[in-house]
């Protein structure tokens, strides 16, 4: 019995060692390192070289991983954006976008834009404009009918255009919007503007993945196994002297109470660009500031809100309002004994009695969504002012951005 068992095991030794067996377990690891070298080679981050240890130690464990999140690599290398052509088949990864739910998302922007990009009169094929390029080859596209910023090659990277870019040019409270597409992997925000500014780098970039963020020390995924990629989703990240949280759609997933940097400019990096894996962005906007409303209301006597944002030409909210209206809410709830005037403001692009009632058809949305949520009408009125009231210059995108607003006024 005993010898019989020890040939068994002999034969099955034997057997590892055939050829064919080799090739098997050999191959992978050949692949993997033929891998890390070239992505050594294209000086890519510590966190994906991390990623590639991981690999090394334990092909079977990451493949295991991944399979629970639905990203087989296979598939998604080959995985086309809208519009595009590719072979990645359907399935939950291929929707066209999440069912959201808006109500729980208390994400609420800066009240003064310093940067702002919706790449309006943009011309296809051409670089956009308010961006400078510190790698790869990034051009505008229209998708879908809408103008895009597009990544299209291997560490594809760009930079806000801004005057001072040597300078620490994000304050002390600031947040950053976005909408991304991602169709694979992910895009990375640095921290820091690559091309005109020097800091460590590494650990200063949040990565933004259809499933999930990741920030060093914290990493978090979308919950009941979402995975979003290859369909739109708005990034918003919000930094206080310090404190970082970053959230995709609805979901805060990043919440660090101390960084261990100083974010002192940004880049926006898609490493795994490629012609038939295109990434985009579009919806740009970079605020500062953001004192608590109630704290704004004792002081000025208004809320000014440029965080509520409707439809092109229409008084459709977007999804990301809800952060604005939700505080909103919550105030007038813990206080009583505040009545608002709610109060509508735009641009000055467009016809002024146009402007007039979009204002008005606005302001007037505002008090129906918080009547929805509760809020007693008899407490709120609602008014136009439509371009009579601007707060800054009409003759810039972020000049713009400011007058676009909805003011809550004490009454």
């Amino acid at each position: 019995m005993k010898y019989s068992v020890i040939f068994t095991v002999m034969i099955a030794l034997l057997f590892c060692f055939t050829p064919e067996a080799q090739s098997q377990v050999k191959n992978p690891l050949k692949i993997v390192k033929k891998e890390g070298e070239n992505r050594t080679n294209r000086g890519v981050d510590k966190t994906i070289d991390k990623g590639y240890d991981k690999l090394e130690e334990g092909i079977g464990n990451l493949f295991k991983k991944k399979d629970k999140k639905g990203k087989d690599t296979e598939a998604t290398e080959n995985a086309a954006g809208p519009g595009q052509s590719g072979n990645a088949g359907s399935g939950a990864n291929q929707t066209s976008g999440p069912t959201l739910n808006w109500a729980k998302y208390d994400f609420v922007p800066g009240d003064e834009v310093i940067f702002e990009d919706n790449l309006a009169g943009e011309e296809n094929g051409e670089f956009p404009s308010r961006w400078d390029l510190y790698d790869g080859t990034v051009e505008m596209a229209v998708l879908d009918g809408e103008n895009v910023i597009m990544f299209r090659e291997y560490g594809s990277t760009i930079v806000p255009y801004m005057k001072d870019p040597k300078s620490d040019y994000l304050p002390d409270i600031f947040t950053v919007e976005f909408d991304a597409f991602i169709p694979h992997d992910f895009i990375a925000i640095a921290f820091v503007d690559m091309k005109n500014q020097s800091a460590p780098r590494g650990s200063n970039y949040l990565y933004i993945r259809g499933y999930g963020m990741e920030l060093n020390p914290a990493s978090s995924d979308l919950p009941d196994g979402k995975n979003l990629a290859n369909s739109w989703i708005h990034v918003a990240i919000a930094y206080t002297s310090g404190k970082m949280k970053a959230y995709i759609n609805d979901t805060r997933l990043i919440n660090i109470p101390r960084l261990s940097f100083d974010p002192i400019g940004i880049s926006f990096r898609a490493i795994h660009a490629g012609d038939k894996s295109h990434y985009y962005i579009k919806n740009i906007r970079i605020a500062k500031g953001g004192v608590k409303y109630y704290d704004r209301f004792l002081q000025d006597g208004k809320i000014i809100a440029n965080g509520i944002r409707f439809d092109v030409n229409k008084a459709t909210l977007k999804p990301e309002s809800m952060g604005v209206i939700n505080e909103i809410a919550t105030l007038m709830k813990e206080h009583p004994e505040v009545n608002f005037s709610v109060e509508g403001h735009t641009d000055s692009d467009g016809d002024d009695a146009f402007n007039q009632t979009l204002s008005e058809q606005r302001a007037a949305t505002v008090v129906s969504t918080l009547k929805k949520m509760g809020i007693d009408g008899s407490r709120m009125t609602s008014k136009g002012w439509g371009e009579s009231k601007p707060l800054d210059t009409n003759a810039t995108p972020e000049g713009k951005a400011n007058n676009r607003r909805v003011e809550f006024v004490k009454v």
